[in-house]
């Protein structure tokens, strides 16, 4: 057996999709349902900025079908603070303005922190700390996106780990990759799509990518650049998020629904 693999991109509204990716009849306000019914996820970033209200989650989880998961940007008054300790009254206001409202299509929640932050043990080991296990009984899942060098170490890599949380596998060309496995779930996020590839990503690095997440949903060790520590079996039935994100963003569609072909939609993805 193996965990469920799916392939996304980040949000559902962007001008140049109308021509790449949507019917040139849809309605803007099916975009969601249309790009939902296609992608196995989507990562949305509006609640990075800004809380939403709860009838806009349970809106989202209606235009989803059964088996499709959101990721869930966390707000940037979390992650982008000089001391990630005074985050605890808005990790809760983030967590309370309706996430629940998703149910099941709840998927992974992503802190992203800047740049310029950098790693020091006792600040992330409290952050970490403050992170709940659950959500009104439903377990989360949290990914962390760190973009400094000084992540890259043996420390963070077992903080990580003792908390569950997984590490985002970056491919960037600005941000460091960190590719160690910390959680029971996988989070990548793939950004070097260029735009004169029809699929953002040619054909042999989708297949490189492909039997990575297939490798990590058999819960199988991955060796490839970025491992901090040595690579090592993960355990079984580990589900495993991808989401085209950035680079060339109008290839974004086609290079998730290109993964797709690969891997399976996710939804349906739920054994060898």
């Amino acid at each position: 057996m193996s965990g469920i693999i799916r392939s996304g991109i980040g949000g559902w509204t962007y001008k140049p999709w109308r021509e790449t990716f949507y019917p040139e009849d849809l309605r803007q306000k099916d975009e969601l349902s249309y790009a939902a019914s296609k992608l196995g996820t989507i990562e949305i970033n509006g609640t990075y900025y800004r809380l939403q209200k709860p009838a806009t989650f349970a809106s989202w989880a209606e235009a989803a079908p059964e088996g499709f998961q959101f990721a869930i940007k966390a707000s940037r008054y979390c992650t982008n603070r000089k001391d990630l300790r005074e985050a605890e009254e808005g990790i809760g206001k983030f967590l309370g303005q309706g996430l629940n409202e998703l149910g099941d299509k709840l998927g992974p929640i992503l802190w992203q922190f800047m740049d310029y932050k950098q790693f020091d043990a006792d600040e992330f080991g409290d952050f970490l700390a403050m992170l709940p296990e659950t959500l009104d009984g439903r377990p989360l899942r949290h990914a962390l996106e760190v973009r400094h060098e000084s992540f890259a170490c043996a420390e963070f890599v077992d903080l990580a780990r003792q908390h569950n949380a997984a590490i985002v596998t970056a491919d960037s060309d600005k941000y460091p990759l960190i590719s160690d496995q910390t959680a029971d779930f996988s989070y990548c996020r793939l950004l070097r799509a260029v735009a004169d590839i029809e699929t953002g990503y040619a054909a042999g690095d989708l297949d490189i990518w492909a039997d990575r997440a297939q490798a990590w949903s058999r819960g199988e060790a991955v060796e490839m650049a970025g491992l901090v520590g040595p690579a090592t079996e993960l355990g079984g039935n580990r589900d495993v998020y991808l989401y085209f994100i950035n680079g060339a963003k109008e290839r974004a569609p086609a290079a998730a629904l290109a993964m797709i072909d690969r891997v399976g939609l996710g939804r349906e993805n739920t054994g060898d």
